[in-house]
């Protein structure tokens, strides 16, 4: 290496490219021109000595290096700020409103959620739970100053809409038997009409010629899980959202779910810097 010291400033660069897939859009994330942020890459890739990024055509994709090293880089700014902020003080304050799906607040951004809170103690941060589908209407109704959510289409939009974070894959949850079995339909564990892996499920197996029924309905993730432990019957979710302790479903018999998409809605203001600063350890947590 040319030089031993990985510069933070470098390394926060880094982490918004990798966060964005985009030098463009991650030079307007952090407020700096492309061309600074596309000759600090270079620089940083000289310094490991190894490519850190799979270039297409319209996205940057991590290698393995690179996703290494983004883990020390978020390690390294996580310690920085949480330094500064115990010196400075609590620099922010305000309320910030955040909705998400029920299941990416169980087991996606509980951490996320911690170390804002622990970064910044002075925001009041609230956490609303709800279908996608309820929390786009609510952050069109103002209800909401940040919201996850859910899209049907993966990728829908990717090029044009700035809110667009990942695509991911759907998978199936249960006793694989219920769905390799077709003497009986398949017994179905959902959420309320309007969810999107709920309407997923139905499109398929309609698809694939096999018959269903619901026999459980629940709101929330934890009810979900627990049908699902107890053999009531199969469910879907996104891939990263998989409960501890549940397996994916897989073998050629077990029908393709596809994929959705993520995004991400912020409604920046400028009295308000809590709100984007959320946002941005939001999108990072998802990576």
């Amino acid at each position: 290496m040319a030089s031993s010291i990985l510069p933070l400033e470098v390394l926060r660069s880094f982490s918004a490219i990798a966060e964005t897939g985009s030098v463009t859009r991650a030079a307007e994330l952090i407020g700096r021109s492309q061309p600074a942020l596309s000759l600090q890459l270079k620089r940083l890739e000289d310094q490991v000595g190894r490519p850190l990024f799979v270039r297409d055509a319209n996205q940057l994709r991590l290698n393995d290096d690179g996703r290494r090293l983004l883990g020390y880089a978020q390690r390294m700014l996580t310690l920085n700020d949480e330094a500064l902020a115990y010196f400075q003080g609590p620099v922010m304050g305000g309320r910030v409103r955040f909705g998400v799906p029920s299941e990416f607040a169980s087991t996606v951004l509980p951490q996320v959620i911690g170390r804002f809170s622990r970064l910044y103690p002075g925001v009041t941060l609230e956490v609303t739970s709800s279908l996608s589908e309820n929390l786009i209407q609510g952050y069109q109704r103002n209800e909401f100053d940040l919201i996850l959510a859910l899209h049907d289409r993966p990728g829908a939009g990717r090029k044009a809409d700035k809110a667009w974070v990942r695509n991911d894959e759907l998978v199936w949850l249960g006793n694989a038997r219920a769905l390799q079995s077709t003497n009986a339909p398949v017994p179905l564990v959902v959420a309320p009409e309007g969810c999107i892996y709920r309407k997923r499920m139905l499109q398929v197996l309609k698809q694939t010629g096999r018959r269903c029924t619901i026999v459980y309905t629940n709101p929330d993730l934890s009810g979900i899980a627990a049908a699902i432990d107890e053999g009531l019957g199969v469910t879907a979710l996104a891939r990263t959202t998989v409960p501890k302790g549940q397996r994916a479903l897989q073998g050629p018999d077990i029908p393709e779910l596809g994929s959705i998409s993520v995004s991400l809605r912020c409604r920046r203001s400028a009295r308000n810097p809590a709100i984007e600063r959320l946002e941005q350890e939001v999108r990072a947590g998802l990576l």
